[in-house]
């Protein structure tokens, strides 16, 4: 809150207390103190530079009027010179690191949230995850871009101008002295200090000072050098939901073992349906993009996208080859030879599955074969600098692959280590600008799917049309299937399932309902059933002239709002894909799904249950009936997107965090069902990021974009900065990022937009964060001594948005951003 902002007069409090006005006056005498405190950290450091300068000066004469000396000690013989040069040197050189504090040490002037990086911002929104990761993960040299230098230097600048005529030398000598007693650890970006007289912690977030207040009860015996425990519990991965089928193909497959496997975001499911048990292979550390089973039915390959590490390291895109039943990874092919990612991937099928083919997404999308038991490239060759959409061996014979994708389809013959290529001729056939899907028949003929629709034969060995089904699909055909009884399935755009017999006469069609989506893969189920994957995320199973079930769904967009029911083993979902959704942790089901007329940005539910608020990025909030899902009310306040959703305990008001810097407050009636305005809390300086209510209902903390950490009472919407009433206040939860029970989360060179949500169990011993770098972290609570240690757990393959324990700690659900992915671990 600027001092301007501060003094400003609340719409909803016109009646101002004398009592409100001594508070701000305490406000802003605190801020003086602080800026004060770091004028005179500037004034100590510049007096040093300069008494060592004149040092050097004066050494520097000397040496001159005496002339050149053999003398090695010559150094040494004089007095100025062994306390400035000498011995003086090495400090010197040590003492530099201190200069950041002309940046760090200064007292920011706010700036609006356009100017500060914002947690839903730019970096996430990058397309191709190389991007994402390398601009997330800068090395901790680049603390500020030129834009935050300059604005440091001005601010510097400007609070020199201001030092002259604030405070008396007196209180300022004893403001350094205590200062320079303080332990300090210097982090890349995160500088902690801790004033034991005052009872605070302070970090340095991107240069802005953080100040922490500690429980009074901890003023004696806080050190800030002690170490950290580990927490007691771990977390165990139990249940992945979700598919990713809106950009991924032939990734649904049916095992021996009963269990469906596919992907999604770095975490491949084999899911038995029957026994209500998934499986879970997690040797991938970014997302999955294709997937292959071998002939064995036993042996799987994935291949994933390049990454960066959190450490900014870049990983290789390569393919893991591994065992379906002990989940044991067997080989790693292709580590620095596969540009971007991997698109396709399929074994041979006639010599024993030795080999593998597999096509990169670089400029030229290269083709290459493998002997993936030795791990050894057996041929490779540019395949197209079009996309290419699938490619497979052909049955009988090993050394013919045929790849297909925009405006090509080629047919390959491996012959003494090089590919040679044979393009398909379309002749009368008008050529599609899209050959998307490829199949084989019993005979050996290759069949393929394109985007006008049609399905053609082409004749074993050749690379002509024998065959042709014209309009087979209105629009792409997606996905082409040859079942064990010689029936074709094709899938589609138009949502259809289509049979044909030997002849490529129709069998049969039916139509996949509209909610699921068109049709994006096809899979040989058990028996006569059959396996579908959608755009849409959605993985049906059912037969073809019978319903369709979904057996596992997801969003379809970015995914931020989860909500915990507080009575139930529920939790509720909602992404930018303006879908509202209620799981059942237990059954792993949904229980129902909502679309809204917004995208969708936060929620939370009262402490009856019975209802549930949902927040949109329009400024739009809705109130919903949990068991009906019918809408309660709905309300707008503002034009930006609403963060944060978050009833008070004692279920009488409802604290709405908005992009727009301010707090909405309502005070709620009638079990969750009537709702009236309170006001807003105004004095954040920028978007609203966290909230948490106190124990009692009475206070409210809130975190912002810039990082500032303000204190309320929500029932008249007034700030309170009275440090002693704040300190000590208990707090039903734990979500906002900043605060001295919770800095300890904060990796070094962390930017303050790393770490996107925290929650603390709720027996208060366990503290889960999720951030940029897909990882979910498990620390101890209180999490309050820097670099807390703790359990990471990798799976999701973007900023994971949302973390959060079921009511009774048993588990924890956390959510994918871009991968879109919902993970419910259990806590062990």
């Amino acid at each position: 809150m600027s001092d301007c902002e501060g003094l400003m007069m609340d719409d909803s409090a016109s009646a101002a207390s004398s009592m409100e006005v001594t508070d701000r006056l305490a406000s802003l005498e605190q801020r003086v103190q602080m800026q004060e405190d770091e004028i005179q950290l500037l004034k100590s450091a510049l007096a040093d530079v300069v008494r060592r300068l004149n040092a050097s000066e004066e050494q520097q004469a000397m040496l001159t009027r005496k002339g050149p000396t053999k003398d090695p000690t010559g150094l040494k013989k004089s007095p100025s010179a062994d306390s400035c040069t000498g011995k003086s040197a090495r400090p010197m050189m040590a003492a530099l690191p201190l200069r950041p504090t002309v940046n760090n040490g200064t007292v920011l002037p706010k700036k609006g949230s356009g100017t500060l990086p914002s947690p839903s911002g730019s970096r996430r929104d990058a397309p191709a995850p190389a991007t994402k990761s390398t601009v997330k993960r800068t090395s901790s040299s680049e603390h500020v871009g030129p834009q935050g230098r300059k604005e440091s230097a001005g601010d510097a600048r400007g609070n020199r101008t201001r030092a002259g005529s604030t405070g008396s030398n007196s209180s300022g000598k004893k403001a350094s002295e205590s200062k320079l007693k303080e332990p300090v650890f210097n982090a890349g970006m995160r500088r902690v200090t801790h004033c034991k007289e005052e009872g605070y912690v302070k970090m340095y977030l991107k240069g802005r000072p953080i100040t922490m207040y500690m429980p009074k009860d901890l003023v004696d015996t806080y050190s800030l050098e002690a170490k950290a425990e580990l927490p007691p519990k771990k977390l165990k991965l139990d249940w992945v939901y979700g598919y990713r089928g809106r950009d991924c193909r032939s990734n649904l497959y049916l095992l021996p073992t009963g269990e469906t496997v596919y992907f999604i975001a770095s975490v491949v499911v084999l899911y038995n349906v029957d026994e209500q048990l998934q499986r879970h292979y997690t040797g991938h550390t970014d997302d999955i993009k294709c997937l292959a089973v071998h002939p064995d039915k036993i042996t799987i390959a994935t291949g994933q996208v390049a990454g960066t590490s959190s450490d900014g390291k870049q990983l290789a895109p390569h393919v893991r080859i591994w065992d379906s039943v002990s989940l044991n990874t067997l080989h790693v092919l292709g580590t620095g030879f596969f540009d971007r990612a991997l698109v396709c991937l399929a074994f041979a099928k006639s010599n024993g599955g030795s080999s593998l083919c597999v096509v990169d997404d670089s400029n030229d999308h290269v083709l290459s074969v493998w002997d993936w038991q030795r791990e050894e490239r057996l041929a490779e060759v540019k395949c197209s600098n079009e996309s290419v959409f699938a490619a497979d061996f052909h049955p009988t014979d090993a050394n013919i692959i045929v790849t297909c994708g925009k405006s090509h389809l080629y047919f390959w013959t491996l012959e003494r280590g090089t590919l040679v290529k044979k393009q398909g001729l379309f002749e009368k056939q008008e050529k599609p600008k899209f050959v998307l899907c490829v199949t084989f028949s019993e005979n050996g003929d290759a069949i393929t799917g394109d985007s006008s629709g049609n399905i053609l034969v082409w004749g074993k060995g050749t690379n002509r049309i024998s065959h042709a089904i014209q309009g087979a699909h209105e629009g792409s055909i997606f996905a082409l299937c040859m079942l064990r009884n010689g029936t074709l399935v094709s899938g589609g755009k138009d949502r259809r399932l289509v049979s044909w017999d030997g002849n490529y006469q129709q069998i049969q069609a039916i139509e996949v309902p509209e909610l699921y989506g068109p049709v994006r893969t096809v899979a040989e189920g058990r028996g006569e059933s059959v396996l579908i994957g959608t755009t849409r995320n959605y993985v049906l199973q059912g037969s073809l002239d019978g319903e369709f079930i979904p057996i596992t769904q997801t969003h379809t967009d970015e995914l931020w709002g989860l909500a915990i029911h507080p009575l139930k083993h529920h939790f509720l979902t909602c992404g930018h894909d303006k879908h509202v959704c209620l799981w059942d942790s237990v059954s792993h089901q949904p229980i129902w799904t909502k679309t809204m007329e917004d995208a969708v940005q936060s929620s939370g539910f009262h402490p009856s249950g019975a209802v549930v608020a949902i927040g949109t990025q329009t400024g739009r909030w809705l109130v919903l009936d949990t068991e009906t899902k019918d809408l309660v009310t709905v309300h707008t306040d503002g034009n930006e997107q609403l963060s944060v959703m978050r009833f008070s305990p004692d279920g009488n008001f409802l604290a709405i965090g908005s992009h727009d810097n301010y707090i909405y407050i309502y005070a709620v009636a009638e079990n969750g069902k009537k709702y009236s305005r309170v006001g807003k809390c105004s004095g954040h300086s920028s978007f609203i990021t966290h909230l948490d209510w106190s124990v009692d209902s009475q206070y409210l903390v809130s975190n912002s974009g810039d990082y500032e950490i303000l204190y309320w009472i929500p029932s008249v919407c007034k700030q309170v900065v009275s440090v002693e009433t704040t300190r000590d206040i208990p707090w039903a939860t734990y979500t906002c990022t900043l605060g001295f029970h919770v800095f300890g989360l904060w990796p070094d060179g962390s930017d303050g937009t790393d770490i996107n949500a925290v929650c603390r169990s709720h027996e208060g011993r366990l503290l889960v964060t999720g951030d940029d770098f897909g990882k979910v972290h498990l620390f101890a609570f209180p999490c309050s001594q820097f670099r807390a240690p703790s359990h990471i757990y990798g799976g999701h393959s973007s900023h994971v948005t949302n973390v959060t324990f079921l009511f009774d700690d048993s588990h924890l659900v956390s959510t994918g951003g871009k991968d879109m992915s919902i993970m419910q671990w259990r806590v062990v």
